[in-house]
């Protein structure tokens, strides 16, 4: 039961590289599993074509359904998410979770960590408003009220203006 367009001799060249034979066959038992190779390997492409078909027919029959690539995927995503709710694992995991969270050192610690938080907050408040103190002290003294005059004098030199002023003071010289 040669295939069509393929003799004999076709299929005892295809034995071994070389023509030779592998040990322990003989010829006819080499010809006999050559034939039946021919044979897998035509029934192997016979079920992908069928298979192809019927994949091609679903995906008509999916398009025509409504049912969009996209909503399979979100389908298998909620069906695997159930699958993973309702394992073992996941329910164990769960459980001692919800015994944790339920202990005594937990509750400790959370307990701890609420009061560390509170006590930053406080001190960067405290710190934010000592800072804001000291920056309007430094606004108000000798030191700062000199730069800020020679500033605004370099900003007249630049622009020719000053804030309300016609000319800058005379006794503030730049830089």
């Amino acid at each position: 039961m040669d295939s069509p367009g393929q003799d004999s001799s076709m299929a005892s060249t295809g034995l071994a590289s070389g023509g030779t034979l592998p040990p322990g066959l003989t010829e006819e038992e080499a010809e006999e599993m050559q034939l039946e190779l021919t044979k897998v390997d035509d029934e192997i492409q016979t079920l992908r074509q069928v298979l192809t078909a019927k994949e091609r027919h679903a995906t008509e029959l999916k398009r025509r359904l409504g049912i969009s690539p996209l909503s399979e995927i979100k389908q298998n995503i909620t069906k695997g998410w159930h699958e993973v709710q309702c394992s073992s694992a996941y329910l164990t995991a769960s459980a001692t979770l919800e015994d944790i969270s339920r202990s005594e050192t937990y509750k400790k610690t959370q307990d701890t960590l609420s009061q560390a938080g509170q006590m930053t907050s406080a001190a960067f408040s405290t710190m934010g408003s000592a800072i804001r103190s000291r920056l309007g002290e430094m606004r108000n003294s000798p030191s700062f009220k000199s730069f800020e005059d020679k500033v605004e004098n370099m900003k007249y030199k630049v622009t020719g203006r000053s804030n309300g002023e016609s000319s800058p003071t005379s006794n503030n010289a730049p830089f």
